[in-house]
């Protein structure tokens, strides 16, 4: 069971790493001389990246929702690494891990409310370039914090 807690807790760390990422970061929409992120925008020029402010055509309503289910995704997936080892010392079995999933899942909300706004908004906005590694690291985030939610819903079952 230790090993099964151990995995359980890598698994929580890598998931709240890549959230971190993917918010902060600077590549949710990439070209050749631009990263965009749902922060700002660097631009290359000669040699040297420069931040500025994203365009002004950018939908600021749909902007600040994706900026703050990210943010509320990080928060959320820290208070559930922090619950869970509260919960191994302080409740009985069968009650442990609720509370670490249904903060794992609202994790999980947020970032995929996040990324499916991003989506749909704002690749409308860019002509050309690609998705970044912020942005498909916020998937790979979604999908982890998710397999980790279930996990603690199943564990709670199993040691009831």
């Amino acid at each position: 069971m230790l090993i099964l807690l151990a995995a359980i807790f890598a698994l929580h760390i890598i998931a709240i790493v890549i959230l971190l990422v993917a918010t902060i970061d600077n590549a949710w929409w990439v070209t050749s001389d631009i990263y965009t992120d749902i922060w700002g925008r660097w631009v290359e020029t000669d040699g040297v990246w420069n931040l500025t402010d994203l365009p002004s055509h950018y939908p600021k309503e749909y902007l600040q929702a994706v900026q703050a289910s990210s943010v509320l995704a990080c928060i959320f997936s820290i208070l559930g690494i922090f619950v869970f080892v509260a919960q191994l010392f302080t409740l009985t079995k069968g009650n442990r891990f609720t509370i670490s999933g249904v903060f794992q899942f609202l994790a999980c909300l947020c970032i995929m409310i996040a990324a499916s706004i991003y989506t749909d908004r704002f690749h409308l906005e860019e002509n050309n370039g690609n998705y970044g590694h912020s942005f498909i690291l916020a998937w790979i985030a979604f999908g982890l914090t998710f397999i980790s939610s279930i996990t603690y819903f199943v564990l709670r079952k199993k040691t009831a």
